[in-house]
């Protein structure tokens, strides 16, 4: 329907991976259809206060 699957990725500190690492790494793993075509890296995930990711606040970050 026009979708892409995207993905925002917050690596654990000190962990260092690329967006295309990280599509090269899921692509093994899953279906064709199901691997994203975009990947954000971002600093932290939006949570709420019991710790769960806010996903409708995740947004794709301003193009520079």
């Amino acid at each position: 329907m026009g979708e892409d699957v995207a993905a925002a990725v917050a690596l654990h500190a000190g962990a260092s991976a690329t967006a295309e690492e990280v599509i090269a790494f899921v692509k093994e793993r899953v279906a064709a259809y199901k691997y994203p075509r975009q990947v954000w890296i971002m600093d932290e995930l939006p949570k709420g206060p019991t710790g769960k990711i806010l996903r409708r606040e995740v947004r794709e970050p301003a193009r520079s």
